[in-house]
């Protein structure tokens, strides 16, 4: 970065528009060097996708073009590195039929439809300095090529925006293009909408960071780029889609840790800092409304994150990966060129250098400004954070990917009990599919582990002074599988499932300590219940450590001033620390505490308290009183360190 920090416009970061644009700078010219001869596809190194390699390469041109269209139409067309002659040579060699780097048609490779849209979004950014110049037949040949879209199948999910996108470029430039197709796209997207602000992709729970690089982006971006007719999209529904945008922003900055860090969730983690897209947009758009000195804290400090922590390798390329290369991360559609998607976080480019963005002094985040206590009710996650420890963490009862009462696995990046900015869940190796990390399982006599995808939510609520309870049940099940589960760590796998018994677990959760509690409502021959904490990440092995006497049982694992610990409350016997290397993109080793009871007992509850901290947490244990209720359940009581008792009802 040639530029010096500035620290008195960008306190917490030091960046600067000028510190943008030579990021973005490097960003999309590395790959140059990769581009095909022809200059249709950009060829990056690493393995190829179930896609093939020509699709692969064609992701590296279209993902890497949105991050060039916005540089230069944020320069207002100034372009140093002739980036537009470069793409436009390509894509006059992409679309011709009759070239040896013709790219396959829609309707015959089904990736080519998402990397479509890409395609006319840049376009559209750029059209008056690269398609309004380009010669009339390679624009011809556009139309063209873009047109096999119509008439062919997209899922029900964020895919109808890529169909819209294109059609509404075909529109515009006298190609077929079908109101029925757009106005059943955004039926489908209103379909997908849930409480306040959020969106499902598809039917279920699918909820990760889609909702906001795709559900959120898409939209808004396509009313500011294209002349939609209101016919088609009423001043009413943009203003809807800002109001949910605005309110979607409100939990996307609650989920963003002090150093930057996304919330480690789902599927695609590849694309990184492709979460700051629906922040830019809600700057675009004025979505919200909310600072815009907090906005441009928020984008630096998720690009910062990853630029500083390796996410870009020796030769300038982004890998596959999370902070460095992490093969074992990718999806089986994730090819060399699919972490350019990426190239949604630097959208914020579209803003002239005079806009407040820009201008207005950086804002603290919500985890830098106080603790955090929030619920989000879509998908069912109480969110905690203390300032002290600068992470935001999240109580999952409520989402899967699933839909209430599947019996399918446990994805280790949906379905575990708890998610944060600072860890992620064993993505490789035997805890993969061997439910550990926040997990509360049943083990049966040769000690596999329950799942508990399609579960339901029982409560959700904050409570007076900031406490947050909530709490989920259904049925679990033992899954022999028959996949390899490394093989695409956000989808399920499939194997012999036997049914086990009803599962209640319950948290309640204040000022970063969480009481969890576990009631197994059914007769089981499971042979124990296994409670496990949260996973902690390094790169030499973590210290760890475990007390087994009755009265004071606990297990802690710690990263550097990173600590994990559980306790036990009573009714628990064993205690222990797994450590698992290669398993993690945060370190190469991983180490998860657990607590265990020696027998499983119809009714009764059993109680933990768990925590993740930055240094040791010197605060009293929590005590746990549960009374059981004539007409079924607990009324459960939490007495803290200080200040009024926490109580609420346990249902059967």
């Amino acid at each position: 970065m040639n530029a010096d920090l500035d620290f008195v416009r960008s306190p917490y970061t030091g960046w600067t528009r000028t510190h943008w644009e030579a990021f973005v700078d490097r960003m999309v010219t590395a790959p140059e060097a990769h581009r095909s001869p022809g200059g249709a596809r950009i060829d990056l190194p690493g393995p190829v996708s179930r896609n093939g390699w020509v699709s692969d390469g064609i992701e590296g041109f279209a993902r890497t073009f949105l991050g060039a269209a916005s540089l230069v139409a944020g320069r207002n067309g100034e372009d140093p590195w002739n980036l537009m002659e470069r793409y436009a040579r390509g894509l006059g060699a992409a679309m011709d039929p009759d070239s040896p780097e013709a790219w396959p048609r829609p309707q015959e490779l089904l990736q080519t439809k998402v990397e479509a849209a890409s395609l006319v979004i840049g376009l559209q950014m750029t059209r008056p300095w690269l398609w309004n110049r380009l010669d009339d037949r390679v624009r011809e040949h556009t139309v063209n090529w873009l047109s096999g879209i119509m008439g062919t199948w997209y899922p029900p999910s964020n895919w109808v925006w890529f169909r819209i996108m294109v059609e509404s470029f075909l529109r515009e430039n006298g190609g077929p293009w079908s109101a029925t197709d757009i106005e059943e796209d955004l039926a489908t997207h209103a379909w997908m909408r849930r409480a306040n602000g959020w969106l499902s992709d598809g039917p279920g729970r699918h909820f990760d960071h889609y909702v906001g690089w795709m559900l959120h982006t898409y939209p808004l971006l396509w009313t500011h780029l294209f002349e939609v007719p209101a016919a088609l999209c009423p001043p009413s529904l943009i203003e809807q889609w800002k109001e949910d945008l605005g309110r979607y922003t409100d939990d996307a900055l609650c989920l963003t840790g002090a150093d930057g860090s996304p919330l480690v969730h789902g599927r695609s983690l590849v694309y990184r800092f492709a979460t700051a897209a629906p922040l830019w947009v809600a700057a675009l758009t004025d979505a919200g409304q909310h600072h815009p000195g907090l906005l441009r804290r928020a984008v630096t400090g998720i690009v910062t994150h990853f630029e500083q922590r390796g996410a870009f390798d020796e030769n300038g390329l982004l890998t596959l990966g999370w902070h460095g290369a992490w093969p074992a991360m990718r999806q089986t559609y994730s090819g060399p060129g699919s972490p350019y998607w990426a190239s949604l976080g630097t959208l914020g480019m579209l803003l002239p250098p005079n806009h407040p963005v820009w201008t207005a002094l950086e804002q603290p985040l919500p985890i830098e400004a106080g603790n955090i206590s929030r619920v989000i009710e879509a998908p069912g996650w109480l969110v905690s954070g203390r300032r002290e420890d600068g992470f935001v963490t999240i109580l999952n009862h409520g989402s899967d990917h699933q839909k209430a009462g599947a019996q399918t696995a446990d994805a280790p990046v949906y379905a575990r009990l708890g998610y944060s900015t600072a860890t992620v869940p064993p993505l490789a190796g035997p805890a993969s599919d061997n439910p550990l990390d926040n997990a509360v399982v049943l083990l049966d006599k040769a000690g596999r582990p329950t799942h508990r995808t399609g579960f339901e939510t029982l409560f959700l609520g904050e409570l007076d002074d900031g406490v947050l309870v909530g709490a989920s049940q259904g049925r679990v099940r033992w899954i022999e599988s028959d996949e390899d589960p490394t093989a695409n760590f956000g989808a399920y796998q499939s194997g012999t499932s036997t049914p086990g018994p009803v599962l209640t677990v319950a948290s309640a959760v204040w000022e970063g300590t969480e009481v969890r509690l576990a009631r197994v409502e059914e007769a089981t021959d499971a042979v124990a219940l296994r409670i496990g904490g949260w996973p902690v990440a390094s790169s030499e092995q973590p210290h760890s450590e475990s007390e087994t006497r009755s009265a004071h049982l606990s297990a802690k694992a710690a990263s550097g001033d990173l600590i994990s610990t559980i306790h036990g409350l009573g009714g628990l016997t064993e205690a222990g620390v797994v450590i698992e290397k290669d398993a993690t993109p945060l370190g190469d080793y991983v180490a998860v505490p657990w607590l265990a009871t020696g027998t499983v007992t119809q009714g009764e509850v059993i109680a933990t308290v768990v925590s993740l901290t930055r240094g040791a947490d010197s605060k009293p244990l929590p005590q746990v009183n549960a009374e059981a209720l004539v007409e079924g359940g607990h009324r459960i009581t939490v007495t803290w360190h200080e200040g009024e008792p926490t109580v609420f009802i346990l249902p059967v």
